[in-house]
């Protein structure tokens, strides 16, 4: 874990252990694509004394050299017997901003803390009052401020948005649920805190730092398991592109939505090419790739690998013209531009069902049959409009 955590760019590890005790372990119950429950195996007692001694002294260092100190509370005995009220003072002392995502009935631990983030029953159970309606929500985080002492409260309200509290409970506002839909919460308070944290941390007022975190936790629950929202996706929703833009991806996202797919049942379809000047040849072997599946996806040559395929002098049109124009395309689903020679490192990303080339090929020269074929996936060779050629159609241009 150590490793895997210091691999992350601009991480540093200060994982603590206590020998004999039991690592929590968390099992999901996925149905249909959708968690149903979860089940806990763990030792939630407190930590040794020692121990919580040298995570204080920890996190004193830490608040030295950051700009927000986050404490995400989950009830399996670290934040308990004063440890998180000495978190919190090393934080302040540091001048620092403190967010806490809160458990259990005892909030008085976090007094003095800049933001709390509970879900609408911690809330509750927090301040011992009903949440039911928006109002009852706004009374009780007022309450809460006052009672602890807290810069604010931000309460997410699953389908129904967040409810944001600040300055001394006179402002309020809420924020309607971004999600398109819901497939599994895991992991959805964690992204509201981490986003809330980092738009703190990077000067944004409240009420921006918390629509951003609104629409990051809208992105992750409509992802299968353990998911983050990636920039490209926020970017899409605070400022959406056309419908034609969105369908080119990273790699990155491609394969989130390939696995999404693949999980509703979807049969996946993946072709490539240069695509440089589009032609009814083209439009004819796309047309065939997306009729033997359900949502296809094409790989792109970036323009220097263009470059070594067809010559200095190509492509005639750069990659970003080049993706625009197949994403317009009904036939296509998604589009994500590869710099390699073949798209051959793309397929473990995607691992589609159905690989299609055109019939100009063998079998045995399409790259990745073997890798397809090996997870039970097949091989189309498309047929081919004679006439039709990016190269013949610019000799002709060219005179």
């Amino acid at each position: 874990l150590t490793a895997l955590i210091g691999g992350q760019p601009g991480v540093e590890p200060w994982l603590l252990v206590q020998g004999g005790r039991l690592t929590t372990l968390k099992v999901r119950y996925i149905a249909n694509g959708q968690q149903m429950l979860r089940a806990d195996h763990e030792q939630a007692g407190a930590i040794h004394p020692k121990l919580a001694d040298r995570l204080v002294r920890i996190s004193a260092d830490a608040a030295r050299v950051t700009t927000v100190t986050v404490l995400s509370d989950y009830c399996k005995g670290v934040l308990v017997d004063g440890t998180a009220a000495r978190v919190i003072a090393a934080a302040q002392a540091a001048g620092r901003r403190v967010v806490v995502d809160p458990k259990g009935a005892d909030w008085g631990r976090y007094a003095g803390a800049d933001m709390l983030t509970p879900n609408r029953r911690e809330l509750g159970e927090g301040a011992m009052m009903p949440v039911a309606t928006e109002d009852q929500i706004v009374a009780a985080s007022r309450a809460l401020i006052e009672r602890h002492r807290f810069g604010a409260v931000l309460t997410t309200r699953a389908e129904e948005g967040m409810t944001l509290v600040w300055e001394s409970g006179v402002r309020v506002r809420h924020f309607p649920a971004e999600a398109a839909g819901v497939f599994d919460v895991s992991g959805a308070g964690d992204t509201v805190v981490a986003v809330l944290a980092a738009g703190i941390a990077t000067g944004l007022s409240l009420p921006v730092a918390a629509r951003l975190a609104n629409i990051a936790a809208g992105i992750v629950v409509g992802k299968i398991g353990t998911a983050i929202a990636r920039p490209e996706e926020m970017l899409e929703r605070v400022a959406p592109a056309t419908a034609t833009l969105r369908k080119v991806m990273t790699r990155e996202v491609v394969a989130e939505h390939a696995e999404r797919w693949r999980r509703r049942g979807f049969r996946v379809g993946f072709t490539n090419g240069c695509f440089d000047l589009l032609h009814p040849g083209h439009v004819h072997l796309l047309d065939q790739a997306r009729a033997a599946c359900d949502r296809l996806v094409v790989g792109l040559n970036s323009d220097a690998s263009v470059r070594r395929l067809k010559g200095v002098n190509r492509p005639v049109q750069g990659e970003a013209a080049r993706a625009a124009v197949l994403a317009s395309l009904a036939a296509v689903d998604a589009v994500v531009v590869f710099e390699e020679d073949t798209p051959e490192p793309l397929l473990p990303l995607l691992r589609p069902d159905v690989l299609v080339k055109g019939a100009d090929y063998r079998l045995d020269q399409v790259v990745g049959r073997d890798f397809v074929e090996s997870y039970g996936g097949r091989v189309l060779l498309a047929e081919l409009l004679p006439g039709n050629s990016t190269t013949a159609t610019i000799t002709r241009l060219r005179g």
